[in-house]
């Protein structure tokens, strides 16, 4: 099959729903094999089964585990002969404030958003360098470029996310394995939406992307090599401008946090409309989640 990724092998984890999904489901249009990583195996079967069982290895397994994810990456080489590329999407979310949050979902964020993609990019180097080079996409979040209440750890682990990634790629230049960072903001998947009562109205203060428009950014990422993209770009940018002026970005907090809460309502009347309904905060932290990603 023609494309910008014919006969590569890609992995992709929170490869289940929402912007791991669409990731998976772009890399396939594009011609790639693709490596569905998560812990819904029901879910990833019926994601492969969509693309083509011929062109699929489902993993289904937690990403916090090493030895699982060791066991995924000898699957893949088995299975497809080699990798070369790794998204690491999966993400885990706990909102909240500090104190209102339990132990166990601080650490669950901790090893979920930065321990377990720290670990991946270790073990699949040597796996992109038998393949003669490679990429890496890491998927962060704006929240990783500029601080917001309610969500400190979250945020904690992002910054942190964004700070490997930058060096890593420093370390690897020139070595044919490219990193690069996509950073989205607010994304509109059924994850979202089931838990939008709990997102802070200021995160709807910046514009709403699509889990496809992110997987088109982690594609052109994994293509060029660039090293850093924000979704959408202006959010990017905005948030950047409040990372280096943040007087002026307390100043404007009362006017985002009107703006942000109006938008909300309209978010949740639109989807009313449409027949949703909030359920209960989903606890699969192999998942694509994402309000401030």
């Amino acid at each position: 099959m023609a494309g910008r990724f014919a006969d590569k092998r890609v992995i992709v984890t929170g490869a289940s729903s929402g912007i791991g999904a669409a990731t998976a489901r772009q890399f396939a249009a594009e011609g790639a094999c693709v490596v569905l990583v998560a812990r819904r195996k029901d879910a990833l079967e019926a994601i492969a089964c969509e693309i083509g069982a011929d062109r699929t290895l489902v993993v289904a397994g937690d990403v916090t585990d090493p030895a699982a994810m060791q066991m995924m990456l000898e699957r893949t080489r088995g299975h497809f002969g080699r990798v070369d590329i790794l998204v690491n999407n999966a993400g885990f979310h706990a909102r909240g404030q500090l104190e209102q949050c339990c132990p166990e979902d601080l650490a669950r964020m901790i090893d979920v958003n930065l321990k377990t993609p720290v670990t991946l990019c270790r073990m699949a180097l040597p796996y992109l360098r038998r393949a003669g080079g490679g990429a890496i996409v890491n998927v962060a979040s704006l929240a990783g470029r500029v601080p917001g209440g309610g969500a400190a750890t979250y945020s904690a682990t992002k910054f942190g996310l964004r700070a490997f990634s930058l060096s890593l790629a420093e370390e690897l230049e020139g070595s044919g394995i490219t990193v690069s960072l996509v950073s989205p903001g607010l994304v509109d998947t059924q994850f979202f939406a089931d838990q939008v009562e709990l997102v802070a109205p200021m995160a709807f203060s910046q514009p709403m992307s699509t889990a496809e428009e992110v997987a088109e950014q982690i594609l052109a990422c994994a293509s060029d090599g660039r090293r850093e993209r924000a979704v959408p770009q202006l959010a990017g940018w905005l948030c950047t401008a409040g990372y280096l002026l943040p007087r002026a970005r307390r100043l404007l907090r009362p006017w985002l946090q009107r703006r942000g809460r109006a938008r909300k309502e309209q978010y949740i009347r639109r989807k009313r409309l449409h027949h949703f309904s909030p359920a209960p905060p989903a606890r699969d932290a192999s998942e694509g989640v994402s309000d401030l990603r």
